[in-house]
């Protein structure tokens, strides 16, 4: 039962990530991603980390879809004009597509260690505390790092969205 549930949210997984790059308008790319972390969520609930997929969903499905939404919004973008259509395109790209793919799974099959499957609900490791202590010990730099990165880019927006009205 689990396989088929790990099977069922990573191909909503893949769909919703394959629609948000399809997408022309900003705010249902935005949704498509919602989608992306929402059944990133379910996947760690079947892995047994419930903390984390509590944390996917309140952080990241919430708090920073709504950052993104906002700036989207404070923007004012439109949906793009469609781009001219190229025949060879589709006719290359996917063969190479394909290609890419069967390479990079060689590769990562050929690097990987032999290891034993993966057990539902044996990982007990994305508990609050373990979490907290990863975050503001090892990671604390990065953590930072990414908050300023965020900040910055609300308010590179907001000058937008200024000179625009001006």
């Amino acid at each position: 039962m689990d396989a088929l549930l790990f099977l069922i949210f990573a191909a909503v997984s893949v769909g919703c990530a394959i629609n948000l790059v399809r997408q022309t308008h900003p705010i249902a790319s935005a949704i498509s991603l919602i989608g992306v972390m929402c059944s990133l969520a379910v996947l760690y609930l079947l892995l047994g980390a419930e903390f984390i997929a509590a944390a996917q969903v309140i952080v990241y499905a919430g708090a920073i879809m709504v950052l993104f939404i906002f700036v989207i919004m404070l923007l004012n973008a439109g949906a793009e004009p469609p781009a001219g259509k190229s025949w060879a395109a589709p006719l290359l790209g996917l063969p190479a597509l394909m290609a890419l793919l069967a390479l990079l799974a060689y590769f990562l099959y050929r690097s990987m260690p032999q290891a034993t499957a993966v057990r539902f609900g044996d990982f007990t490791l994305g508990g609050p505390r373990q979490v907290g202590e990863a975050l503001f010990t090892k990671y604390l730099l990065p953590f930072e790092v990414t908050s300023v990165l965020i900040l910055i880019a609300i308010l590179g927006a907001v000058v937008l969205a200024r000179k625009e009205l001006d």
